[in-house]
């Protein structure tokens, strides 16, 4: 599996990683989903403390034990659940940051944080406070490195201008194309791109529209009404799938990104992991093929979070 330097951190990740929450809290289903990932040279794991309120980064940190100088582990933080009877609430003030990094070190049975990343975030938050908890974290040598998982164009221009962040974790595929507005700016800043996302839902998968609930049958997904996806999704699969996977497509669309650091399915099964590590080591599009792909699909924008 290639890795790719992430920003201007010294950390190298492989070009797929896996997202972690599809694990869900049982040990003994994650392991050999993890040693999958592993014995395909994947080497980025990620997670939050959210998932399963922390009971997924216990399994993540366990499974990675014997492994912990060899892998990169990204875990996230905001969303507290430590206080509230039921849920979780946003909070992303420096004492909390400071606190939930310490918590996850902890859960995760290890002694640093590759990668750290507010979990959200809106263009009202005192973001000075959590950069503040960002920077401590790293003097202290509780984490290595900081980002955000953010879709929001304020908020990560905000963060891009005003801190250290090494990467910015987004939803992005060929059907919400949204994130391509920022990769300009985050080119310029030296700040890499993680996605999440890659199949949308499972309509970029081989199983396509037998994936869409009946709410997408109805509504559509995003900008796209489901006539629109029946149209964009037959004509992908006519014009490229006799040679590639539509998963492979859509994993290949999006790391013929240079701002592109990783992309970060998820798994629920080893067949997938198998799937998706294929898909990732396929050939790398053509220069038509991936004009094609931008020609046929929406080349959409945030249309809230501007200002």
């Amino acid at each position: 599996m290639e890795n790719r330097r992430l920003g201007n951190s010294d950390l190298s990740v492989s070009r797929m990683g896996l997202g972690c929450m599809s694990l869900g809290k049982n040990p003994e289903k994650a392991q050999p989903i993890i040693e999958a990932a592993l014995d395909e040279g994947i080497n980025y794991f990620d997670t939050a403390d959210l998932y399963f309120f922390g009971e997924n980064e216990q399994i993540v940190g366990k499974a990675l034990k014997a492994v912990r100088d060899k892998v990169v582990i990204a875990t996230k933080a905001g969303n507290r659940w430590d206080d509230v009877e039921d849920g979780w609430r946003w909070d992303p003030s420096k004492d909390y940051i400071k606190e939930a990094a310490k918590r996850s070190l902890k859960r995760l049975g290890t002694d640093y944080i590759d990668l750290f990343q507010l979990h959200g975030g809106t263009i009202d938050d005192a973001s000075e406070e959590t950069i503040e908890a960002f920077e401590e974290l790293k003097q202290e040598g509780i984490i290595r490195y900081y980002g955000i998982s953010s879709i929001r164009p304020n908020v990560i221009k905000r963060f891009s201008d005003s801190s250290h962040i090494v990467s910015v974790m987004m939803q992005y595929s060929l059907l919400d194309r949204r994130p391509e507005e920022v990769f300009p700016l985050l080119k310029e800043k030296n700040i890499s791109v993680v996605t999440r996302g890659p199949v949308a839902k499972g309509l970029l998968s081989e199983k396509m529209l037998e994936k869409a609930s009946a709410k997408m049958e109805e509504q559509g997904y995003l900008d796209y009404s489901y006539r629109e996806l029946q149209d964009v999704l037959g004509t992908i699969h006519d014009k490229l799938a006799s040679g590639r996977s539509m998963n492979e497509i859509a994993l290949q669309y999006i790391l013929s990104h240079e701002e592109v650091s990783a992309v970060v399915p998820g798994a629920s099964s080893v067949e997938q992991v198998r799937e998706n590590a294929k898909a990732a080591k396929a050939d790398p599009l053509t220069s038509e093929e991936r004009q094609f792909l931008k020609d046929i699909t929406k080349d959409s924008v945030y249309e809230q979070h501007r200002i």
